[in-house]
């Protein structure tokens, strides 16, 4: 059986020892100054959520809100409604952002472009062109880092590219505590015009405390849940995007609902899921398969958990 990606051993350990009152460190402190290391940017705020991370990078946006078609998070357009901001939606190829296509469309000054590292988890975005375009433009970008966080190439969660960065540390994310969040940048003016939102999304030192171990290797597990992607993609035909980087795997079928059904009961897991099904935003916008290799355990990653799974899809195929 397949195990649900959990937090490590010494995260929940050290979590526990903090909740029972062992706070020797400002946790909080040391996470913020471990994630701008991480990032490059000089300032870094600890939230609550993922989505309380969005909620402070768009209340600081002035113009519109762009959001890509495919491949994004439904909490962007949901916040930016919840604050009244204009939503402008970028068309993309399955998700990923072509900066060309910034070109079709109409948006005010001071509008931001949100998206996330890897288009609906499957492939990785240019980041340095859409920065490139972005910059010319006076279009912030805003990047959620939550599945590319300690990129090894330096392409992904890199304040060098994104104007601002955000993340969920929920489960079952690279920094994986089971709850809360960041936000970098090196515009500090949008950390002082977003203070209210950034008081309502404090955290707790148990919280932080997980983040500061998570972070300890996270570059090695981002690395290791990308190169069971890869064997993957490798091995299975048709696959979306199957030679960008990613952390799961989209199989376009036209008979997806029956394939992920039959896929879930012969790999089957001990919580959650790792099959789902599109069409959805989150993923791509139409009939697929969609293995979520970043939900699997650690020990899951190895060849032969693998290598069980590229059979039972290309025995369904």
């Amino acid at each position: 059986m397949f195990k649900f990606k959990t937090p490590s051993q010494k995260t929940l350990k050290t979590m526990s020892e903090v909740a029972g009152g062992n706070l020797e460190n400002d946790f909080e402190a040391e996470a913020a100054e471990k994630i701008k290391d991480l990032t490059g940017h000089d300032h870094a705020k600890i939230t609550s959520s993922g989505n309380n991370s969005i909620f402070i990078a768009l209340s600081a946006v002035e113009g519109d809100v762009i959001v890509p078609d495919q491949g994004g998070w439904h909490g962007f357009k949901q916040i930016a409604k919840f604050l009244k901001k204009d939503i402008v939606t970028l068309k993309t190829d399955m998700g990923l952002i072509n900066p060309d296509y910034l070109d079709e469309i109409e948006f005010k000054e001071n509008s931001a472009l949100i998206y996330t590292s890897f288009a609906g988890y499957c492939a990785e975005q240019d980041t340095k062109g859409i920065s490139k375009y972005c910059k010319s433009n006076n279009i912030t970008t805003i990047e959620d880092a939550s599945a590319g966080i300690g990129d090894k190439k330096h392409n992904l969660g890199n304040g060098n590219y994104s104007d601002i960065i955000i993340a969920s540390t929920g489960s079952p994310k690279i920094i994986n505590v089971g709850s809360g969040g960041f936000i970098t940048s090196n515009n500090k003016e949008s950390f002082d015009n977003t203070k209210l939102p950034q008081k309502l999304s404090k955290t707790s030192q148990i919280v932080c405390s997980g983040i500061c171990c998570e972070l300890e290797n996270v570059d090695e597990k981002l690395e290791v849940t990308l190169n069971a992607t890869k064997h993957l993609k490798n091995n299975i035909d048709n696959t979306l995007h199957a030679n960008k980087r990613g952390i799961n795997v989209i199989i376009p079928h036209s008979n997806a609902k029956e394939i992920s059904w039959n896929l879930k009961k012969a790999l089957p897991i001990n919580k959650s899921g790792f099959i789902t099904t599109c069409p959805n935003y989150n993923r791509v916008k139409q009939k697929a398969i969609a293995v979520e290799i970043k939900n699997l355990a650690y020990e899951c990653l190895e060849k032969e958990y693998l290598d069980k799974i590229i059979e039972e899809i290309n025995n369904q195929l």
